[in-house]
């Protein structure tokens, strides 16, 4: 199945994600990834405006420990 039209933002840096994320309002979605949002997109059991691809910002790949946080 085809998912419903949506405008894909791929921003490069935090700031600008949370700006898309702001101007779209509660219907964006964050793709980050992609394992569980596409099928569920393809099935026509979401239908967001905005799609925010995470992809492109640097900062927010890869897992780190950075100890403790309280």
């Amino acid at each position: 199945m085809i998912p419903a039209p949506f405008d894909y933002v791929a921003p490069s840096t935090v700031d600008e994600a949370v700006r898309a994320l702001a101007d779209a309002g509660e219907d964006a979605k964050v793709l980050a990834g992609g394992q569980s949002l596409l099928p569920v997109l393809r099935m026509r059991l979401a239908a967001p405006t905005t799609v925010v691809d995470l992809g492109k910002i640097g900062e927010l790949r890869g897992v780190r420990d950075d100890g403790d946080a309280s």
